[in-house]
């Protein structure tokens, strides 16, 4: 029984064959209505450009690569939204951003699942400036990303700022990912609280740890590589990961008995 008296979540595990699925429904989705999708997609890219901008300001552009890795960890919270349409989707149920946003914001335990998941992305940013600290001296400031990336990649300091770097940054994708990958759509399609949910999610990736590690790493490496062109080529891949994510989570999570 969760803490909410409830019962628990039945969880199906997942095969390799089962994420290929998923990305091709969520493909479908995409083509199906894609006005939603390049709209949300537009809005975690411009999120993406403004701190950018914000850092160049601050003269602080060399925390563009961490920040770029890092984003990829709050895509679960911006894709909200096309869980919604693909769920509406495959009910048959209209779908508009008005439906869409009261729905979200009925769904009070998203906001908590909002707040782990910011709170992880601090964390990130966080560790990443002390690393710069401890590892490139306390005071460190570059002039140009590629002022920092030569001394990254050409001093001892620099590649053990970058080792560590994306150690750390794996581990806390792969805790956030596993206490999200199912509980965000979860929390749209139920009414449970958000730390069932969480377990439920985690207990999703260790029924099937391969293919979901794998799903994982696809998700991180493609956000990391949209993220690159100006975070626009994420206009395309969130909205598509997006709905793929719902697929899964349908294969994952059993339905409720009639």
């Amino acid at each position: 029984m969760s803490i909410s008296g409830k019962v628990d979540p039945v969880v199906r595990p997942v095969a390799a064959t089962d994420i290929a699925e998923a990305l091709i429904e969520g493909l479908r989705d995409f083509q199906a209505l894609p006005i939603y999708g390049l709209a949300f997609g537009a809005f975690y890219a411009a999120g993406g450009i403004t701190i950018v901008l914000c850092l160049t300001a601050f003269g602080m552009i060399y925390l563009a690569y961490p920040l770029a890795a890092g984003f990829a960890l709050i895509g679960p919270f911006v894709a909200i939204g096309l869980y919604e349409v693909s769920r509406r989707r495959e009910r048959g149920e209209p779908v508009s951003f008005g439906a869409i946003w009261s729905t979200v914001r009925s769904r009070s335990e998203i906001g908590w699942m909002a707040f782990v998941t910011l709170f992880v992305f601090v964390i990130w940013m966080y560790q990443v400036r002390l690393l710069i600290a401890l590892l490139l001296g306390l005071h460190a400031s570059f002039s140009s990303f590629q002022e920092f990336m030569t001394v990254v990649l050409t001093t001892s300091e620099g590649l053990t700022f970058l080792l560590l770097g994306n150690a750390v940054g794996a581990v806390l994708s792969l805790i956030l990912f596993s206490l999200t990958v199912v509980s965000f759509p979860l929390l749209l399609d139920r009414e449970v609280d958000f730390v069932t949910a969480m377990v439920t999610s985690v207990r999703a990736v260790v029924a099937s740890p391969l293919p979901m590690i794998g799903w994982a790493a696809a998700i991180v490496m493609l956000l990391i590589v949209s993220a690159l062109p100006y975070f626009l080529g994420l206009i395309v891949t969130l909205p598509v990961l997006g709905h793929a994510t719902w697929h899964l989570y349908r294969r994952i999570v059993a339905p409720l008995p009639a």
